[in-house]
């Protein structure tokens, strides 16, 4: 059911019947306007054709699993999204998480908390005045959204972290050690070169797609965005 006018556009994607009814009545209640769909790649289309303010997303659907329907909307597109998990899916919530999801809950969930976790995502301003810029390469913090010339940039959010802390020190040469503390915290036990790493895919996202030089290495030093 759609509904025109300054009501919140609302994208329910979720195939158990009971569930998607249930949150429509209680969305529509408190005057949002509202879209259910059952399957993940008519999902997808109808995300990418319309400009929905938020979609609560299940994970588990016919299609195309909502994991996966994600990762390609984030491709285009950064609206909100709360994926719906059972219990004891915390790969899901991970997974989730850090290929662009907002938020997430748990099955069964209470639905004032949905509610009020709707109410936030959907009063976030699509610009915020935090955003960070170097040239064509625009970052906003709150929304988490990351572009280059106005084309999205997809990122983890690992990814996302690390461009940020850089371009909050623009021409600062930052240190592996510094940047590890920041950014994966002082209690990280994985890989040294876990940075290099990770500047290397941001290179390969960033300079090796739009043909520049942001992230410099400064050899025995670290790494700076000019």
């Amino acid at each position: 059911m759609d509904n025109s006018g300054e009501k919140k556009q609302i994208l329910i994607v979720e195939d158990e019947a009971q569930i998607s009814r249930f949150l429509q009545l209680e969305l529509e209640h408190e005057n949002y306007a509202t879209t259910i769909c059952a399957d993940g790649r008519e999902a997808l289309n109808l995300s990418l054709e319309r400009d929905f303010d938020l979609i609560i997303l299940d994970v588990m659907l016919p299609s195309l699993n909502g994991i996966e329907m994600l990762r390609r909307l984030r491709q285009s597109k950064q609206t909100p999204v709360i994926i719906l998990t059972a219990r004891d899916q915390v790969v899901d919530k991970v997974t989730g998480l850090d290929i662009g999801a907002n938020d997430y809950m748990t099955k069964p969930f209470a639905i004032e908390e949905l509610l009020a976790r709707i109410r936030l995502h959907t009063k976030r301003p699509a610009q915020a005045s935090s955003a960070l810029t170097c040239g064509k390469l625009v970052l906003n913090p709150d929304a988490r959204i990351a572009t280059y010339d106005g084309h999205a940039i997809d990122l983890t959010k690992k990814e996302f972290d690390l461009l940020e802390y850089l371009m909050k020190n623009r021409n600062i040469v930052i240190g592996r050690e510094k940047l590890l503390d920041a950014v994966w915290g002082f209690d990280f036990y994985g890989a040294t070169n876990v940075v290099d790493v990770y500047i290397r895919y941001l290179r390969s996202k960033i300079d090796d797609v739009y043909g520049v030089t942001l992230i410099e290495t400064v050899r025995g030093s670290g790494y700076v965005i000019r």
